[in-house]
This record gives structure tokens, C-alpha cells and sequence, in this order.
């Protein structure tokens, strides 16, 4: 569903979409550039992506098009489509599909559980790729595809130094990271150094190699084709954009909302990312996605609701249509320096620094993430660090877990216990044994449940104490059906205590709670307690008052 433009804040939307078009412009080129596409495919992906992103997404300030991950993903594309660039095109537009589905599948809540050392690993290693490809152009050259064939040929591009290429990138790179604070309230530091050192380019390097004549007009609509023999790389390659985008989007919308203290609607930022994305590739531009520096400037400059996005692509669209021209004349150093300083900034310098006091297994996951992302794929190195820091979760509860699970037989004085309770367990002399269980017990549990059953010598009579267990799964269900079944062999009685409905009807779904009889299970350790010294026919203790049984537990299954 579209969302209508609101003018009730039209002075600071105008101000933040005009600033942040002015910042995407240079941006959009070096991005353009940078993926194979050219410089009109990457303005038009400013455009389309960002018009259609603020009309059906769900972070009104947010202000989309071409970002660094997104690049580095349509680079490798173009590569591995260069014998059909429609191909390619198509999986910009599959990706954009994607995107919708998983919005309308309502899986925005979950693409933003990613854990933090992995999106740092990711971010980091999308840095290092952005420096290692922009190095070639930095010295005059056409980067190789791939930053490993990039790192390889450097050496030869040093050789073959263009110094026009050289200087125009060291004045690009020292004007993005110097240019005065009162300077860029004006014009932002990249702009300022594209039209200066362009500028100084034509008058006076003119060997640097530059981008050359550019089409005019609007582009020419490219319709979805599919080859039968490369179907199964282009759902992956969309798979990855439409993954990819939706995490750099998200992220995006993150850090938007805690500037502007609101809340985005992830689901509806998927599909307006989507929709942007199928119409950037039916027109022939790159994937786009939630862009943080324009967005950010947006913000700053007074934006907060979707029509600062849309202000942001039409004007991008009145300068892309009146200075066609002068583009040609961009040299691509300038461009490069442009995209390292973009490169420098999306390492996560903050994390980097809290490396010596970091947990080890954070340190480990971020920098399997960053080599995967560097040395493989980005969804490679997404998907296998997700999976690790899930890994490293389920041990770490399956450890909290199994602190939990306490075997109670001797004559100590147990804190949870109450003192009647206390008393009565010492009083049995080892011959009652109680497994007490806390907290929710998952498939992490079950071999540590086990293991200390089986660690014990059994006595008569079993108290399985599930009092404080809000929830149980499966795994830790036919533990204890083990257990049961275990003690069952040995004449051991088994008394079940404190199940709550939840945890009865998993019980009773997996058949264990029919294993226990029905007199056999207590609402009350106490009850429990009273019951086992019966079947020990031993005589209560005298401090314990004649309190009258509690009710039995029964579960209707």
C-alpha cells in the first residue's frame, strides 16, 4: 500500500531530500561505476529505488539507492553476466521480488535478529572490499573483477602509474576527509571535491582516464529474460541482493529511528525496498537499498517523513537530466576516492577497537564473518556466521541450562527447598532422590539431564521436580521419558510435581506424562515429599504439621 506524502513538515523535507540528493549524486556515479553498469545505471538506482522506496516503504525518513554491500554484489553480477547484461538486470529485478515476499511473509522481525558480531564482520569485510577494487582506478587503471585479482595486479599497477590518475585521488581523498566542518553546511565534502577536482582534471591533468560521453534521456525499459542453463546462478545472485538489501535496509531504518525517536515498520520497508528495486532493474539501473550517510543527512537537515525521499530522487532526476554533460568529464580517481573514503567508513572502526577486551568467541565470529566476505561471498559469509553465533548460543544456554538441573539426595540444607521440605528429604537418608529442574529446559538440556541421573546412584523412590520450568521442548521431554522409563527398570517409583499446563500438554503429546500415574503426580513437592516417606513406610518427622494433601495433578491431554 502506498503511502501518501504529508506536508505537515514540508520546509524540512524539502531542505533534507534537496541536501541528500546533493550527496547521493557523486555517490550514485562512483557506485554506478564501481559495479560495471556505468554512471546512468547508478543515478537511476538513486532514483527509482529511492522514489519508490519512501512511497511504499516504512521508515519515513529514510533515503535509499545504491550502497557500498549492494555494489560489491552487482559487481560480481555484471562479471558473472557479461555475456548478457539483460540477465542481469533480471536479477535485480528477481531480487526485488524477493524482497516483497519476504515483507508480505512478515520476516522483516527476523532479518533483524542478526547477531552484532556478525553484521560487524560483514561490514568490515565489505569495507576491504570496496578499498581493494578501488585501488586500480586510484592509479589509473580498469579494476579487475574481484578483490583477491585486484590485490594480485597491484603490484603491476604501480608500475604502470598514471601520476594525473594519482593526484586527482590524493586530492579527492584529502578534500572528502579535510574539507572544513563550516565548508560542508553548505556543500557536502563529496560533491565539492567532484566538481573541483574534475575541474582540475580538464585543465590541467588531462591524462587521467575519465568517464566519457554518458546517454542522455531516460532509459530504455529492459524486460526479464531467462536462460535455462543459468537459472540456478540468477535465483542465487537475486537471493543474495534481495538478502543483502534487506539488511543493509533495515540496519538502516535502525539507526534512523533512534535519531528521530520513532519506530519503522520492517515488513513495509521490505516491500517498498522490494518494489524499488523490481523498478530499478525493469529500467536498467543497480539494486539499491537503505542508505545510512544520505539518510543521515536527511535527517540533519530537517527530513522526517516519506516526502523528503521523494523530493531526494526527483531532484537527483533534474540533475541527472541537466548535466549529462559535465559528467563525462569525471575522471574515475575521482570517483575512487571517493567510494575509499565510503569504504574507510563502513569498517567497523568502533568494534576494531574492543578487540582486546572483547569475548574471544565474538572476536572469532567477526573475523570468520570479514575473511568469508573478503575470500568468498557475502551470503556465504552471512549465512555461515548466523549459523555460528546460533551454534555458540545453544551452547552457551545448553550450559546455563545444565546449571540448572540439580540432583537433590543428601542431607544438605537447599536453598529453594522450605524448611518443612528440607526436613522431610533429610529424614529419608538417601533413599528418595530429587531431580529438580529450573527455567525452560530445550534440547540443550537433555544430554546434561541425563548425564546426572546417570552420574547418581538411584534410591526408591524419584521426585521429579518441574515446579520452576515455565516450558520444555522435545529433546528435553524424551530425556525425561528416558529417565522414567530408566527408573521403571529398577523398581524405582516416580513421582512427577509441579507440571504446568504448557508443559503437561507437551508431555502428554509425546505420551510421557501417561507413564507416571495419576496418584503419583502432585501439584506440591510437599504433597510429593508426604507421599514418598509413605512409600518408604517411614513415619513423617515430628516437626512436619499435619497439613492435608493437595489435590493430584491431572492433565487432559
Amino acid at each position: 500500500m502506498m503511502v501518501r506524502p504529508t506536508f505537515k513538515n514540508f520546509h524540512g523535507d524539502l531542505t533534507g531530500g534537496v541536501t541528500a540528493a546533493v550527496v547521493a549524486l557523486p555517490l550514485a556515479l562512483a557506485f554506478g561505476v564501481a559495479s560495471g553498469a556505468g554512471p546512468v545505471a547508478g543515478i537511476y538506482g538513486a532514483i527509482w529505488v529511492g522514489l519508490f522506496a519512501a512511497l511504499f516503504g516504512g521508515t519515513p525518513a529514510q533515503v535509499s539507492g545504491p550502497t557500498g554491500p549492494m555494489t560489491v554484489v552487482m559487481a560480481a553480477v555484471f562479471v558473472n553476466f557479461a555475456h548478457n547484461p539483460t540477465l542481469a538486470f533480471t536479477v535485480v529485478m528477481l531480487g526485488g521480488v524477493f524482497q516483497i515476499l519476504f515483507g508480505v511473509a512478515k520476516l522483516g522481525r527476523y532479518i533483524n535478529l542478526m547477531p552484532y558480531p556478525v553484521i560487524s564482520g560483514f561490514m568490515s569485510g565489505i569495507g576491504l572490499l570496496i578499498i581493494a577494487i578501488q585501488l586500480a582506478p586510484l592509479l589509473g587503471h580498469a579494476s579487475p573483477a574481484g578483490a583477491l585479482n585486484c590485490l594480485a595486479a597491484l603490484p603491476g599497477f604501480i608500475d604502470d602509474l598514471n601520476h594525473h590518475a594519482l593526484l586527482l585521488g590524493v586530492c579527492t581523498l584529502f578534500i572528502v576527509f579535510f574539507l572544513p566542518k563550516r565548508l560542508t553546511r553548505f556543500i557536502p565534502a563529496p560533491l565539492f571535491a567532484l566538481i573541483c577536482c574534475t575541474l582540475l582534471a580538464v585543465l590541467l591533468l588531462p591524462e587521467a582516464p575519465m568517464l566519457g560521453e554518458i546517454p542522455r534521456g531516460l532509459p530504455v525499459p529492459h524486460l526479464p529474460t531467462f536462460e535455462w542453463e543459468s537459472l540456478r546462478e540468477v535465483i542465487f545472485s537475486a537471493l543474495m541482493l534481495a538478502v543483502l538489501g534487506s539488511i543493509d535496509s533495515l540496519l538502516t531504518a535502525l539507526i534512523a529511528d533512534n535519531v528521530t525517536q520513532t519506530s519503522h515498520d520492517s515488513d513495509k520497508e521490505l516491500v517498498g525496498q522490494g518494489i524499488g528495486n523490481l523498478v530499478a532493474g525493469f529500467m536498467g539501473a543497480i539494486a539499491g537499498a537503505g542508505a545510512t550517510m544520505r539518510t543521515m543527512t536527511n535527517i540533519r537537515a530537517g527530513g522526517r517523513t516519506n516526502l523528503s525521499g521523494i523530493i531526494h530522487a526527483l531532484f537527483l532526476l533534474a540533475m541527472v537530466l541537466g548535466l549529462g554533460g559535465f559528467a563525462a568529464y569525471i575522471p574515475h580517481a575521482v570517483l575512487a576516492g571517493i567510494l575509499l573514503k565510503v569504504g574507510i567508513e563502513i569498517i567497523d572502526w568502533n568494534y576494531l577497537r574492543r578487540i582486546k577486551t572483547a569475548p574471544l568467541t565474538g572476536v572469532f565470529l567477526m573475523f570468520s564473518v570479514l575473511l568469508l566476505t573478503v575470500f568468498d561471498d557475502l551470503i556465504t559469509a552471512v549465512a555461515v556466521g548466523t549459523v555460528m553465533a546460533s551454534l555458540l548460543f545453544v551452547k552457551s544456554m545448553a550450559d546455563l541450562q545444565a546449571d540448572n538441573i540439580k540432583v537433590l539426595e543428601d542431607e544438605s540444607i537447599h536453598s529453594f527447598l522450605s524448611s518443612d521440605e528440607n526436613d522431610i528429604l533429610k529424614f529419608c537418608q538417601r533413599r528418595v532422590t530429587m531431580l529438580h529442574l529450573s527455567g525452560p529446559m530445550s534440547f540443550g538440556a537433555a544430554n546434561g539431564m541425563t548425564r546426572k541421573v546417570g552420574d547418581i546412584t538411584l534410591s526408591e523412590v524419584m521426585i521429579l521436580d518441574l515446579t520452576d520450568v515455565p516450558i520444555i521442548d522435545c529433546s528435553a521431554s524424551l530425556a525425561l521419558e528416558n529417565i522414567i522409563r530408566q527408573a521403571g527398570h529398577q523398581e524405582i517409583t516416580v513421582l512427577l510435581v509441579g507440571v504446568n499446563l504448557r508443559v503437561a500438554q507437551v508431555l502428554s503429546q509425546l505420551g510421557v506424562m501417561p507413564l507416571v500415574r495419576e496418584q503419583n503426580r502432585h501439584a506440591s513437592r510437599l504433597a510429593a515429599l508426604q507421599q514418598a516417606t509413605e512409600i518408604l513406610g517411614l513415619a513423617p518427622p515430628s516437626v512436619l504439621p499435619d497439613v492435608p494433601a493437595p489435590p493430584v495433578l491431572v492433565c487432559q491431554s
